[in-house]
Formats: structure tokens, C-alpha cells, sequence
């Protein structure tokens, strides 16, 4: 509403005393005054806008980082970020009482963005290289070793906690409400990390690696504080009393601390959503970078819709402290029905609407994209709608125009800190004991009292937002009483081709699940790690897996004594460790504890989980080669896909130069290659990173869909007398016959090509490193990819460099070469429906070897 001084002389001035009309330059100016105030608003709005997009694309890249510093292990990640966290309900609740006293606020809104800037592109340097001394200064100083990633990342940290309540502050100098402006602020800065999620994701780490991406988030924070600089510099010229005009506003609610409370612990509530959400979608989406980023952009969306809404519609909003307890106790609510209600018909929705993208663009990327996106809707989007408009409503309760600064950063220094409280609890100890169907109904009952309590508590509560508060709380119990704590279980193994589920655990770090099901004539168990499978002991599995480790302990140049397995999973490698005689020191190391529990499910494992001779060690495999100085003569691993989130720290030549330096002299060091998880192009990329490191590297073809790189620092010598010892020891031909190996000639056979070879496959592209983690943000695998891959792979082929051995031994290992090729020239004409070429392939193969069980099996599963 226009000032009565400035309304008051256009009135006067209409007329003068002859009757006619006069100018109006007090309306102009007035109308103009009005633009200038709107425009500089907008370019506010743009300046958060900028500073909440850097704030997200770094919190992104501490977070992959800190997985190389602290391990990727649940915990240690968790404990990791609360230092994030930490850092800014330090900065809001310090900076937030500085601002009040400044009379220009938004010069050192400007001078905090200037010290983010530098401040993060610093510690993500210093991130980089923080391994090692991390694990040094834990080895010997124990938990003074954490001061380290919490001094990195809480340093830049605290400088952002200080940007929200500077901003409200200076908003609430042009005599907005604080309601208003606090969900205006908000909700621009958070609209800004919604692009900063998507960005990070699908262009900056993809184009520019994790040092591009931290200048280009610096460059933003730059540019919002030129940006800042220019209104600085106008307001001082226009107006420069502006600043020191006081405002009188009533002062905040007797009860104001009964707020605070109450909303630090709905935002450990709502943190608490965020871990279960984190551990549940991952299930019924993918562990792809790509749908971690949308489900985080539609939780920031619905935070931007929410303080929106609110602040739009503030003024007509009489029972604060009513909606307040109505939005928290809501929220719950719908978090935990939209979990305990979800059906297969719900996920059915997402895979049409995927399907309706890829007929209108015809690209798989925009399919799963669609089918992420659609997903997270339905699940996280309306709850966070609620929790966003909280904020400003608890402003309201809380904040007054005098204090906005201070006041504006208590509030999100409390939240904050609840929201640590509760990530930890949530993801320590209730996902742990109760499961993530119980945690999420515990949440739900959480939201519902606090928002009773508020209601209870508050002043002047209309009595139809008590009963609705109440009827919100009954629900809650109720669907916590009649939800089957095995309810995600039950989809999973529907969404998953069915079969019989023998095993079923939640855990903070992850669920995992054992299931009995049938391919053709076959029957098998499938290992399912947060939904993704992560193979089974299915005759093409069993079969590259126990290549893993025999192949790379029968080629080597040397009595191997020990051996290191990274990643347990099915237990079938590191059984095939423990089935190889002379080995003094076998080493397996394994993230998920439910992962080793569900392995005795496996009996091709060989008891490898209980078995006293195998150290089993849980933990991060990388920590693990940083942590101890023990040096083998293998190292093997067959960890997830390199395409998931995280994974990556496995394949990139960062880690493979950390390995190498814990290989023995003549040791060997195994990387399984997947070639149905990526395309053509990232397949070579991951070769390149193998072949930066080791000066002999070697491919093995293990099964149709997997092949073996083993590389060494010596000279990969395949000595036909030595094998033919070592295949000869009955623990190990036994093992190596039933999955289709059944002499020496035949695991000669599985050879490929040398480095000469994979040279020509993967001289024009850039390796995977830890600051180009390129593999983890590729495209979408096409369909049928492997019809193009192992093609290109299998004509590299050269003749096995063997020493010695008779014109019989090589006779037989290239007819065992020519029967493995028909069978995979069978393989790629079954994927390309030429159903002639394959029954031809099969023919030859047959007449071959038709005894094989590998063959036999897949024949059996064809049927």
C-alpha cells in the first residue's frame, strides 16, 4: 500500500484552482519508484536463484568426495555430511545475528557469496587429495581424523548457512512481512539448488570433471555477488537512507520458543523421511546417478512450491499456529501412505509414461528419465510441498521484523540441527532395528504428535485445525498397525519377475534380498542389492565369477601365497579363492553386512562367508588397500555395475595405481567388464583407465557377457606346463569343469588379446578418473548394445602367447577357441532374431563340445 505522504499530494494536485487538470509527476515518479522496486526484486530473486543452484552442485561434489576420503560406507558418509549440515546451522545461527546490526545488509550478502566462492573450490581441492592423510592421521590420532573432512567441508559450509537469514534480513528492510519474505527468499534460493541438482548431474561433472564443476559453481557464486555489488551500489545512490528507516512490527509470540522446538525436531522428521525415501526408491528406480538427482530436484521442488504458497498467500492466513501443526502432522501422513500404499499398478504408471517418451523422442535416456521423474512425484513431491510451507509459517510464529536476521537464522539453525539429530537416528538406529516400512510409520506418528503438540500449544487455534490434526494422528496409528513390515519386500519380488523370496534385509546402508527364480528349464538365486540385481549362482554367473579368481591364480608367474577379493556378493569368487590350494592369506572385503548373512543362501560359494580360513573384513574396499600396507599376489573384484552411484571409485585409474602399489612383484590384478551396462563408448573408457596403469594388461573373455581384464606391472607370461600343473590339482578342475572349463586348452581358449589389442579398441578416449568419473554419468545403454560391443571386442583376438606345449595342445585350444566364438556368433544372432544363423551356430557348437554344461545350461534357458 502506497506511504499517505506520497498518495496524498497526487490527490491535491488533480486540479488547480481554474479547474483544469495538472501533471502528475508525483503518480510517475510513484509508478517508476514501483518498476525500479519490482525490477530489483527480480534481479534479488535471480542472485539467489544463482547462489542456491552453487550451494547444491557443491554439496554434490563433496559428497562423491568424501566418498574417497571417509569410504563409501553408510556411516561414514552420513557422519561425514553432518559436518554440511553442521557448518550451516552455524553460519545461519551466527550470521544471522551479525546482519542485524549491519546497516547494509547486502554488501556482506555479497561478501559471504565472494567467500563461498573461494571458500569451496579450495576445500574440493583439498577434498582431492585428503585420503591418505585421513587415513594416517586415523591411524595413529583415532577420531581426530574426522576434524579433517569437517574442517573442509564445514568451512564453506558456514559461510552458506549465513546467506538465508542476510537475504530475509535485507527483504525485510522494504517492509515485507517476515512470513513473506522468508518463503520468497526460500523459495528462490531453493528453486536455484533444483538447478544446480539437475546440472550437476547431466551437464557440469559430465562435460567438466569435479574441478570444472567446482569453478563453474564458483563462477556462479561470483557472478550473484557482481550482481549484488550492482544493487548495492544503485540503493546507496538512490536512497541511501533507506537502510536506516526502522520498522515497527509487533514483537514475536510469547511462545516462540515452543515453535522453534517444535520445528527443530520436524526437521529431524523430515531428514528422516529423506534417509528411508533414499533407501526405498533406489528399489523400484535405479541406482543410477540420474534418479538420485531427480528425486533430490522434486524434494527441492516441493520445498520452492510450499514456501511459495505460503508467502503468496500469508496475508490471509489468521491461524498460524493451527496450519503450522496441520502441515507438519500432513506431511507425515502422506510420507508414509504414499510408501505403504504404493502398488504395482503406481509402477506400472511410471513404465507407461516412460513408454509415452520414447515413442514421441525415441530415446531410452528420456524414457528412464521420464520413469525416475514419475516416481519421485508420486512419492516425495506432496510431502515436501508441506514441509516448505513450514518454514515461513514458523517465521511467522518465530521472526520479527526488527530481529529478521537473527530470528531468520535461529530458525534454520534449529532445523538444521534437528535435521542432523535425525539422520543419524534414523539411519543408525531405526532403519537398523525397525526396518524402513516401521521407521517410516514411526516418522509418520513422530509428525502427527508434534503437530498435535503445536496445536495443543499454540494460541488462538481454530478448533476445526485441532480435530483435523487429531483425525491426521489416528490415521498415522492406525496405518502403523495395519502395514506388514514386509510390504516393499512383497513388491519387490512382483516388480522383479516373481519366484519364491528366501531372504529379505533393511539396513541403513541398503536392502538386500535372496530369491528363488526360473530362466526356462533352469532355476536359480538371484542376489538383489537395494533392488538392483547383483547376480546369482545361475550357470553364466557361476561361471565368470569363478573365472574371476581361478584364471588369474593359474596364469600367475609365480606360487601365489595370497589373494584379496573386493566385494563378496554371491560369495562365489571368494569361494573359488578358498577352493585354490597353496594360498597361505585369503583376504575378501565387503561393504553390507546382509550382504555376507545372505551368501550362506548360496552353496556354490563353498562356505565362504564361515569358513575360519578367509578373512572376511566389512568395510569399503578402497579404505582398505589406504588403510593396511599388506601387499598380495592377487587382487580381485566384481563389484557392482560401474554405471551405479559410487561405483565408479572401483574403475577409475586412480584406484587401479592404489591397487597396484598392493600387488606383489609378478602380482595380478582382475577387474570384472561387464558389457551389458554401458555402451560401446564407456566400455573403452574403462579399458583406457585400466591400460593408463598397468604396462601389461590382458582380456579374457569369461562368459558371453563378461569379459576379464588382468593386468601386472611384469610381463604376463602363460607358461602351458605351469597351467597344466596347477589345473590339474583336483580342487581346482573340479571347480573350473562344472561351469564349462574343462582342461587346460579350454581356459587357454578364453583368451583374447594382449595390449596391442585393446590399444587399437581404446586409443581416442578419455579414461575414467576420479575427477572425470565420466562411466557414472553416461547415457542410457541402447538396446541390444552387446550386438555392437562384443563384436568389436571379439575381433581384436590374436593368438594366445602360450610357452611351450605341444602342436596337440595348441590343435585343441583352437578348437576350443572356434566352438566358444560359434556359441557367441549363436548368442548375437538370438539377440538379433535371426533365429537361422543361430540354430546353424548351435549346430556347430554341439557337434563340438556337447557336453558343456555352460552351453547346455543356456540352451536349456533358450527353451
Amino acid at each position: 500500500m502506497p506511504r499517505a505522504e506520497s498518495a496524498f499530494p497526487s490527490v491535491l494536485n488533480r486540479r488547480d484552482k481554474g479547474g483544469k487538470r495538472r501533471r502528475k509527476e508525483p503518480v510517475k515518479e510513484e509508478a517508476s519508484a514501483g518498476f525500479l522496486d519490482r525490477l530489483r526484486t527480480l534481479l534479488f530473486g535471480f542472485v539467489l536463484f544463482l547462489s542456491g543452484s552453487a550451494a547444491i552442485i557443491f554439496q554434490v561434489l563433496w559428497i562423491r568426495q568424501l566418498s574417497l576420503v571417509v569410504g563409501i560406507e553408510v556411516y561414514s558418509i552420513t557422519i561425514a555430511i553432518s559436518a554440511f549440515f553442521a557448518g550451516l546451522a552455524a553460519g545461519g545461527a551466527i550470521f544471522g545475528h551479525l546482519v542485524d546490526r549491519w546497516s547494509r545488509p547486502l554488501l556482506l550478502y555479497a561478501l559471504l557469496e565472494i567467500g563461498i566462492a573461494l571458500a569451496s573450490v579450495v576445500a574440493t581441492i583439498a577434498l582431492a587429495h585428503s585420503a591418505e592423510p585421513f587415513i594416517t592421521i586415523q591411524t595413529h590420532a583415532g577420531l581426530l581424523a574426522w576434524v579433517l573432512p569437517f574442517l573442509l567441508v564445514g568451512a564453506p559450509a558456514f559461510l552458506m548457512g549465513g546467506t538465508l537469514p542476510v537475504a530475509i534480513r535485507s527483504q525485510t528492510l522494504g517492509r515485507r512481512q517476515i512470513a513473506q519474505a522468508g518463503g520468497w527468499v526460500y523459495a528462490a534460493n531453493t528453486a536455484g539448488g533444483i538447478a544446480g541438482a539437475l546440472s550437476s548431474s547431466f551437464v557440469f561433472l559430465p562435460w567438466l570433471g569435479v574441478r570444472g564443476t567446482a569453478l563453474a559453481a564458483g563462477a556462479l557464486n561470483l557472478g550473484a555477488a557482481s550482481l549484488v555489488l550492482i544493487l548495492v551500489r544503485r540503493a546507496s545512490m538512490s536512497s541511501p537512507e533507506a537502510a536506516k528507516e526502522k520498522v515497527r512490527t509487533a514483537s514475536p509470540p510469547s511462545k516462540s520458543r515452543v515453535a522453534l522446538a517444535l520445528y527443530a525436531i520436524a526437521g529431524g522428521i523430515a531428514l528422516g523421511y529423506e534417509v528411508v525415501w533414499s533407501q526405498t526408491m533406489p528399489q523400484f528406480m535405479s541406482t543410477r546417478v540420474f534418479a538420485f538427482s531427480l528425486v533430490l530436484a522434486t524434494y527441492l521442488a516441493g520445498l520452492v512450491v510450499g514456501s511459495a504458497l505460503y508467502a503468496r498467500f500469508s496475508h490471509k492466513i489468521r491461524d498460524t499456529w493451527g496450519v503450522f501443526g496441520f502441515l507438519i502432522s500432513a506431511a507425515g501422513l502422506v510420507a508414509q501412505f504414499e510408501i505403504t500404499l504404493l502398488t504395482l499398478c503406481q509402477l506400472r504408471v511410471q513404465i507407461e509414461a516412460g513408454d509415452l517418451v520414447y515413442a514421441v523422442a525415441g530415446n531410452e535416456f528420456a524414457r528412464m528419465c521420464t520413469h525416475f521423474l514419475v516416481a519421485s512425484l508420486g512419492i516425495v513431491f506432496v510431502p515436501t510441498v508441506l514441509l516448505g510451507a513450514a518454514f515461513p509459517a514458523v517465521l511467522r510464529l518465530t521472526a520479527g521484523v526488527e530481529h529478521a536476521g537473527r530470528d531468520a537464522g535461529t530458525v534454520l539453525a534449529v532445523n538444521t540441527a534437528g535435521g542432523i539429530a535425525g539422520t543419524l537416528l534414523t539411519g543408525f538406529l531405526l532403519v537398523p532395528t525397525l526396518g524402513l516400512v516401521r521407521t517410516l510409520s514411526v516418522l509418520a506418528i513422530a509428525a502427527a504428535t508434534v503437530g498435535a503438540l503445536v496445536v495443543l500449544l499454540g494460541l488462538s487455534v481454530s478448533g476445526k485445525l485441532r480435530l483435523a490434526v487429531c483425525v491426521v494422528a489416528l490415521i498415522a496409528v492406525a496405518g502403523a498397525i495395519f502395514t506388514p513390515p514386509d510390504r516393499l519386500a512383497r513388491l519387490l519380488l512382483t516388480t522383479r519377475g516373481g519366484g519364491n523370496l528366501i531372504f529379505y534385509q533393511e539396513s541403513g546402508g541398503g536392502t538386500v534380498a535372496v530369491a528363488d527364480q526360473r530362466s526356462g528349464d533352469n532355476v536359480f538365486r538371484r542376489l538383489y542389492i537395494q533392488g538392483v540385481s547383483n547376480s546369482g549362482d545361475a550357470m553364466p554367473s557361476l561361471r565368470y565369477m569363478r573365472l574371476q579368481a581361478m584364471l588369474p591364480l593359474i596364469i600367475h608367474h609365480g606360487e601365489t601365497q595370497s589373494a584379496l577379493v573386493i566385494g563378496f556378493g554371491t560369495g562365489i569368487t571368494a569361494g573359488a579363492v578358498l577352493h585354490y590350494p597353496g594360498l597361505q592369506r585369503r583376504v575378501c572385503v565387503e561393504l553390507l553386512p546382509a550382504v555376507v548373512r545372505a551368501g550362506d543362501l548360496f552353496p556354490e560359494n563353498y562356505k565362504a562367508g564361515s569358513d575360519p580360513r578367509m578373512q572376511l573384513r566389512i568395510g569399503d574396499g578402497r579404505q582398505e588397500l589406504l588403510r593396511t600396507a599388506e601387499r598380495y599376489d592377487l587382487i580381485t573384484l566384481e563389484p557392482p555395475p560401474p554405471s551405479a552411484e559410487g561405483v565408479v571409485n572401483l574403475y577409475s585409474t586412480d584406484f587401479y595405481k592404489l591397487a597396484g602399489r598392493r600387488l606383489e612383484f609378478n602380482g595380478l590384478f582382475a577387474q570384472w567388464l561387464p558389457l551389458t551396462t554401458q555402451n560401446d563408448k564407456d566400455t573403452q573408457s574403462l579399458v583406457r583407465s585400466f591400460l593408463d596403469v598397468f604396462p601389461y594388461a590382458t582380456l579374457w573373455t569369461t562368459e558371453m557377457h563378461e569379459m576379464l581384464l588382468v593386468g601386472s606391472y611384469s610381463p604376463i607370461e602363460l607358461d602351458t606346463t605351469q597351467i597344466a600343473r596347477r589345473f590339474a590339482q583336483s580342487s581346482v578342475s573340479t571347480t573350473l569343469q562344472t561351469v564349462g572349463i574343462s582342461s587346460p586348452a579350454a581356459l587357454m581358449a578364453t583368451w583374447v588379446t594382449g595390449r596391442e589389442g585393446l590399444e587399437r579398441y581404446a586409443s581416442n578416449v578419455r579414461p575414467v578418473t576420479d575427477d572425470d568419473p565420466r562411466i557414472e554419468y553416461a547415457s542410457w545403454v541402447r538396446p541390444k548394445e552387446i550386438t555392437s560391443t562384443l563384436p568389436k571386442l571379439l575381433a581384436l583376438r590374436t593368438e594366445p602367447p602360450l610357452i611351450g606345449g605341444d602342436d596337440v595342445l595348441r590343435a585343441e585350444v583352437a578348437r576350443q577357441r572356434d566352438s566358444l566364438w560359434d556359441f557367441y556368433a549363436g548368442g548375437i544372432a538370438a539377440y538379433d532374431g535371426d533365429r537361422e544363423q543361430w540354430t546353424q551356430a548351435m549346430q556347430r557348437v554341439m557337434a563340438s563340445d556337447d557336453k558343456n554344461p555352460y552351453y547346455l545350461w543356456l540352451l536349456g534357458s533358450a527353451r
